[in-house]
């Protein structure tokens, strides 16, 4: 999707030019009308639900609302890296950098950008000036793992080790998980994944990924118990569902194959 194409749907662009100073009173809100705390809290449960596109644009509201919250800045870049819109994230980084000057997690965020476009240059160097700041969070170091995984580097487990320290929240590992996607290593997300399950087993969306790792690895009859699981805490999970019948189907296909060749 193009730059121009994912700007116009979302109306990002317009929406920063609109940015107020600062929030206003809430007091006299109708019971039609939100805060930005209640965008904040949304974008959240989207987030932890993988509704990346909806946690993108709660952000966005939250921002227009009060253009103060660096949380919704860095939610609103780590959901353009994790819809793969990455020149984006860079631009809406290097915008929130301009009015939060060397602030880690922003820092962190344009690193993780530019990472994913290759650039391990800039990405190193913006990466090592957001660790050396001070109040780093667990994703300088989520940022910093990426970066030395693109680079071979084993010290990656150290820094997503180091994040997890810092922040043992199960989406940290969820997103560790995707990092290891990205660069096509399923077995060490499937690690990721089963730490998340088992901080929260009654978040329906854990099972669901790690449903998801297990089938990459062609672990047939785990995924389907992970995808069953997910459905039982959220009966009407689509995503699962469509694994779920889709896993039935291949087996179905290859039942069929066998008896046809015995």
């Amino acid at each position: 999707m193009s730059t121009a194409k994912r700007f116009n749907r979302l109306e990002l662009v317009q929406q920063l030019e609109q940015l107020p100073t600062i929030s206003t009173s809430n007091s006299s809100q109708s019971l039609e009308e939100h805060d930005a705390s209640y965008w904040m809290t949304s974008a959240d449960t989207d987030r932890r639900n993988g509704q990346y596109d909806n946690a993108l644009r709660h952000y966005s509201r939250a921002l227009e609302l009060d253009r103060s919250l660096v949380p919704g800045w860095l939610g609103q870049i780590q959901m353009l890296i994790l819809l793969e819109e990455y020149p984006e994230a860079e631009l809406w980084a290097r915008k929130a950098l301009e009015l939060f000057r060397n602030h880690p997690g922003l820092l962190a965020g344009r690193s993780q950008a530019f990472c994913r476009t290759g650039d391990l240059r800039q990405a190193q160097a913006l990466c090592d000036v957001s660790i050396s700041q001070q109040g780093q969070t667990a994703y300088c170091w989520v940022a910093r793992g990426e970066i030395m995984l693109a680079r071979r580097d084993p010290v990656e487990q150290y820094c997503f080790d180091k994040a997890l320290q810092i922040d043992a929240d199960w989406l940290q590992n969820l997103e560790i998980a995707a990092i290891y996607l990205h660069y096509s290593l399923p077995a060490k997300a499937l690690i990721h994944c089963r730490s998340a399950v088992e901080k929260s087993p009654a978040h329906p969306y854990c099972w669901y990924v790690q449903g998801s790792v297990e089938l990459t690895l062609s672990l047939t009859r785990p995924a389907e118990n992970s995808f069953r699981r997910c459905l039982e805490l959220k009966p009407n999970h689509a995503d699962a569902h469509r694994a779920l019948g889709n896993l039935h189907k291949g087996r179905g296909f290859f039942s069929r194959l066998l008896r046809r060749h015995t």
